[in-house]
């Protein structure tokens, strides 16, 4: 879902993640994720804590917002028993 080449790396991806962390470009990143991307492979980047924390600021289309509020419940509470 990429059309820029250099996210098509994983290892560019996780650098991109870490130095882009708490600014709009995470912010988008994440969002680009949650609206196109794989569960799996958003889980892989993303933890659960860090997609809830931010959901309310990503402004997503209704489906990904309610996919992703069902995702996080589910995820928290299989983790929390």
């Amino acid at each position: 879902f990429w059309d820029y080449p250099q996210f098509t790396d994983k290892s560019n991806i996780e650098k991109y993640i870490q130095e882009s962390k708490g600014s709009t470009s995470y912010l988008w990143f994440l969002r680009r994720f949650l609206e196109h991307g794989r569960v799996v492979d958003t889980m892989h980047y993303f933890s659960i804590s860090e997609i809830s924390e931010n959901l309310s600021k990503l402004n997503l289309m209704p489906y990904a917002e309610k996919k992703w509020k069902r995702i996080i419940e589910v995820y928290s509470e299989s983790h929390g028993k």
